[in-house]
């Protein structure tokens, strides 16, 4: 028996898992962000409520790099955490081994042992939602890099910013008069304008495809994230902008999936604990 968590900048989620079970599971909105103090507290709080004595060990996903003795530094959309020992903390709060690393690492890893691209041995995940994040999995291993950065395709330099200004929700904030999830609903009814949104938003996301293949060739890619649920609107516009790859075999043989588990993470995370 395990508790996964998934640390986010609006939510904290914790689970109770039986291999790939998830037995209870709780959400919490995550308040006083600028307070270190606060937010440690209503995380071990969340973790305790699904804490029972035969659980024997922790494991959580952050969104940020994580060093080898689990300490994580400049967490996304929560101020205060810019340095937290937090496997050393959690492990004194509860006499459990604890297990950190990054958030998409966790959804990468959820996939690849139960989701969409079990069975295959190298994959990349892309989770656009607020941002751009990326998993790697190579030969049937998590691939981390020497400081947790491996995968963060959402930083390369693009265009007049970063592949994340592109290919997650800043390209609707910053490059359209409506947001992603406004651009969605008006794309179901048809609305032409939000349609053409989403047509230069998989542009975009062909190109971030482009560098992902250059990088690591993959057996498969799988999409995540809140933006994925927009697939059938840029999905061909998508392909159009990686059809142009210098190695076509490498497109052709290439498999993309769209994640279809909203519990992947906690599933990734729980699979860091031995």
């Amino acid at each position: 028996m395990v508790v996964a968590v998934d640390v986010g900048g609006t939510n904290l989620r914790a689970g109770r898992l039986d291999e790939d079970n998830i037995l209870v599971q709780r959400s919490v909105p995550l308040t006083d962000k600028d307070v270190l103090d606060k937010t440690i507290e209503q995380l071990a709080a969340l973790i305790k409520s699904v804490m029972t004595p035969d659980v024997t060990g922790i494991g959580i996903g952050v969104p940020s790099v994580v060093d080898a003795d689990g300490v994580v530094t400049d967490v996304t959309n929560i101020p205060s955490w810019k340095r937290v020992e937090l496997k050393k903390i959690l492990e004194a709060r509860f006499n459990v081994p604890v297990y950190v690393n990054n958030d998409v690492n966790c959804f990468i890893l959820g996939e690849h042992r139960y989701g969409v691209v079990k069975g295959f041995r190298s994959v990349v995940g892309l989770a656009m939602g607020t941002g751009l994040g990326g998993g790697v999995v190579i030969d049937n291993r998590l691939y981390t890099g020497n400081n947790c950065g491996a995968g963060e395709f959402g930083m390369i330099p693009y265009l007049d910013a970063n592949l994340e200004a592109y290919c997650s929700g800043w390209f609707f904030k910053n490059q359209c008069s409506f947001s992603a999830l406004e651009a969605f609903h008006r794309a179901g009814e048809g609305d032409r304008e939000a349609l053409e949104s989403w047509k230069v938003f998989g542009k975009h996301i062909g190109n971030a495809l482009k560098m992902v293949i250059y990088t690591f060739d993959p057996e498969a890619v799988v999409l995540g994230g809140s933006l994925a649920n927009a697939y059938p609107f840029f999905n061909k516009a998508m392909i159009d902008s990686v059809s142009d790859i210098v190695f076509p075999d490498s497109l052709k043989k290439l498999k993309i999936f769209i994640s279809e588990n909203s519990n992947i993470a906690l599933l990734g995370a729980a699979s860091l604990i031995p």
